[in-house]
């Protein structure tokens, strides 16, 4: 895997390894199930971004029970990047000045390392950095899951440059109306009868996606590949709708991760649903209290609520989690891994990993059981549950069980 920086300078080579830090708590539970540089931010992830500012591929560092789906290869020489950290040109002409065991850091994170050292965990980068020569700098990380909204429009402007850059866009149906000029299609678009308007910012429709008709979208907006906008519609901008997704109803500066769905009415905002999660129709999340106050939200680290400063802030989602039919979701509320959510009234502002239940009462929904729906979930996008993945979940489920206070 080698590194190629052409496009800021003179060129080299490089190998990049993506690492999680100590802040990977601060971002779960979107971080159960992956590295932070899966994270998805705009219309990339973060290690898409690398690759593609770089001309690179990736390898990580990250949790053990990650590791054998996530691996790390080394080099001969190599470039370690926080995998919190978004990429811009300022970074990357930093990077390109980098001498061998020379960082980059910013206040107390460690940014990026260049070594010919292979390192194998975030305690041998922090024990190495304490040894060779540091130049602080500021940068954009992600430091809390509200960040990944709060930042997904610029994202999007700033990707969008990166993927249509000296490209031409395709053509759609002539019955689309577009506000603006700042859209790009790629190849095998299906649009009819939707409206488009990019005064605000860019709409990125990705390959093989579909916006039916009537459906009504404000930029900036991306639409992943294969991933789908239903009938009539209504999307906000600062919004991205990953690949194989599948959205209807009003959606406001929100991300779905990848193979998630919201196909029918209901409102989300300021949110971020992570990968093969399905709201039930009429789901509706709150992203404003009654009283306009900060919203508050459970934080990993510190066991507790804490208040986020905004006053916008809806639903964080981990993979594999579902609701029923007319869900309400309260301001502010993180469901973790595996949940499944149903009944009347408000649940818990705080749904542990593998919870079945609602406001009524919880109980704990047991790998059996979630495994099977996962992968009759999984069989309808003609994929599978790897054994690789099944071990991921079970170790989250493991190391989850302290805030099943029921059990």
């Amino acid at each position: 895997i080698s590194t190629r920086l052409s496009i800021f300078g003179e060129p080299f080579f490089m190998n990049i390894i993506l690492f999680d830090d100590d802040k990977r708590v601060n971002l779960l539970p979107l971080t159960f199930t992956r590295p932070c540089a899966e994270l998805r931010v705009g219309i990339l992830t973060l290690a898409e971004k690398w690759a593609k500012n770089l001309t690179a591929s990736t390898s990580y560092i990250t949790q053990d029970y990650l590791s054998e789906k996530y691996g790390i290869i080394h080099q001969d020489e190599n470039l370690y990047i926080n995998g919190r950290v978004l990429p811009d040109i300022d970074l990357i002409s930093q990077i390109n000045l980098l001498s061998d065991n020379e960082l980059l850091a910013s206040e107390d994170s460690i940014i990026v390392l260049k070594t010919t050292k292979h390192l194998t965990s975030f305690e041998e980068i922090n024990h190495y950095s304490n040894s060779i020569t540091r130049k602080e700098i500021s940068c954009s990380q992600l430091n809390y899951t509200y960040d990944i909204f709060s930042k997904n429009g610029e994202e999007i402007k700033s990707d969008f440059e990166i993927l249509t850059k000296n490209r031409k866009s395709h053509q759609i149906s002539s019955t689309n109306t577009h506000i603006g000029n700042s859209i790009f299609i790629e190849e095998g678009v299906r649009a009819e009868a939707a409206i488009f308007n990019t005064e605000n910012g860019p709409i990125y429709l990705g390959k093989n996606s579909t916006v039916m008709e009537g459906s009504l979208i404000r930029g900036p907006f991306a639409l992943g590949e294969n991933a789908t906008v239903k009938m009539g519609a209504k999307i906000y901008g600062d919004t991205t709708i990953g690949p194989q997704c599948k959205v209807g109803g009003e959606v406001s500066n929100s991300i779905f991760y990848k193979n998630s769905n919201k196909g029918h009415d209901g409102f989300i905002g300021n949110s971020v649903i992570g990968e093969w999660c399905n709201l039930g129709a009429d789901t509706n999340s709150s992203n404003l209290k009654n009283n306009y106050a900060n919203v508050k939200l459970w934080d990993y680290s510190k066991q507790r609520f804490l208040d986020t400063g905004l006053q916008f802030c809806g639903l964080v989602m981990g993979d594999h989690s579902k609701c029923g039919i007319n869900t309400m979701f309260n301001t502010g509320t993180v469901v973790g891994v595996s949940a499944n959510i149903f009944g009347g009234n408000f649940p818990r502002n705080f749904i542990p990993s593998f919870t079945w239940g609602g406001s009524s009462g919880f109980a704990t929904y047991q790998t059996n059981k979630a495994f099977q729906t996962a992968k009759k979930v999984m069989e309808r996008r003609g994929q599978e549950l790897t054994e690789i993945e099944q071990k991921i979940l079970e170790s989250i489920f493991e190391n989850t069980s302290e805030y099943r206070f029921w059990e």
